[in-house]
């Protein structure tokens, strides 16, 4: 049986929301000292307009609404997907790990 593509059931937001920390994570490349495979998140992206950029990346603002909800953050820390710290957070192995099937929908690449 082929595994289940959402086996932690996130929701829309949550699945969106959790994308954009493991771009996040990805582009700050550092290492979570107390979480194994874990890696530390210590800013989040503010829109300008209508979009903001990751990297080369440009993402709309409607796709990062879960950065800024509490109960988004509040789920993904229950499912073992992140761990909040005084000044950052830290999106865990699972976190890192898990396929949102979504980078590609909402990290669209730009040429400025």
């Amino acid at each position: 049986m082929p595994p289940k593509k959402n086996p932690l059931n996130l929701n829309p937001l949550q699945l969106r929301t959790l994308t954009l920390l493991q771009e996040l994570a990805r582009l700050e490349n550092k290492p979570a000292e107390d979480e194994e495979g874990g890696f530390q998140i210590t800013a989040l992206p503010h829109a300008h307009g209508n979009h903001f950029h990751l990297g080369h990346s440009v993402v709309a603002a409607k796709d990062a609404t879960g950065l800024q909800n509490d109960a988004v953050w509040t789920i993904l820390e229950r499912k073992g997907i992140v761990k909040r710290t005084p000044g950052a957070a830290i999106l865990t192995a699972t976190g890192v790990g898990y396929d949102t099937g979504l980078r590609d929908q909402i990290l669209h690449q730009s040429n400025h």
